[in-house]
């Protein structure tokens, strides 16, 4: 279903007059953060801030990154190195105090590890005038997450996605749209999705259980068609800022 045309219903009369502030999608690889993501950006007219996407823009404009951090960031991506938290902190601190942020903003990939969350709550406290972060789990079953990513297929032409199991085409492995043969990615096997896996749980589980100790989380099934499921996490947010 396009983005336009999810997230309304009983969502769309909840949401009104609510400012969502900072939300953090936390959820295993393929439990649908980024779709969940994209329609909340939609609904509320706020920014994803992914700590991909800013490491990506510096690689393509590295004349926007003037600064000594900037600078060594750059460096130790092209050395292939992982950047360090403090790093990709300050990156994530500088996006946080943009203009565009005021409303709120959905947080995707940070924070990561228990430290990070500890880090973000303190910046939050800081910060008088911000709203703190609320944290909504998306739980799928391990069946369900495994079928998300094996099952999926993407056309090379067009870039739409689909999945055997989910959302097939209706010509086989052929594109509805152009025709094109439909691929799969190299990484999404069962073999790469397990250990995937137990790293989000190494490291992201303790972040979970972190926001679950306040009165600033909620879990939602993720199991449900993807439009059920972004009902409950508006309804959550809702109620949360509430």
């Amino acid at each position: 279903m396009p983005v336009a045309e999810m997230g309304t219903g009983t969502a769309t009369s909840t949401r009104k007059g609510i400012v969502p502030g900072p939300i953090l999608l936390l959820g295993a690889p393929g439990a649908g953060k980024g779709t969940q993501a994209k329609i909340l950006m939609a609904d509320w007219s706020i920014p994803q801030i992914s700590t991909g996407d800013l490491l990506r823009d510096m690689r393509r404009h590295p004349e926007k990154n003037i600064t000594s951090v900037g600078h060594q960031i750059l460096e130790m991506m092209d050395a292939g190195h992982l950047v360090p938290d403090e790093m990709m902190q300050e990156i994530i601190l500088d996006r946080l105090r943009q203009q565009d942020t005021k409303r709120g903003y959905v947080l995707d990939g940070f924070p990561r590890t228990l430290s990070q969350a500890e880090w973000l709550d303190e910046q939050m406290a800081e910060a008088i005038k911000t709203l703190p972060v609320i944290a909504v789990s998306i739980r799928v079953s391990y069946t369900g997450l495994l079928r998300r990513i094996i099952g999926r297929r993407y056309c090379p032409t067009c870039a739409r996605i689909f999945n055997i199991y989910s959302h097939s085409p209706e010509q086989e492995i052929h594109c509805d749209a152009d025709g094109t043969a439909l691929t799969q990615r190299p990484d999404d096997t069962e073999e790469v999705f397990t250990e995937r896996l137990r790293t989000y749980e190494e490291m992201t589980t303790p972040v979970v259980a972190h926001y679950h100790a306040t009165t600033r989380f909620a879990e939602v099934n993720g199991d449900l068609p993807a439009e059920e499921t972004n009902r409950a996490i508006i309804d959550a947010i809702v109620r949360l800022r509430n």
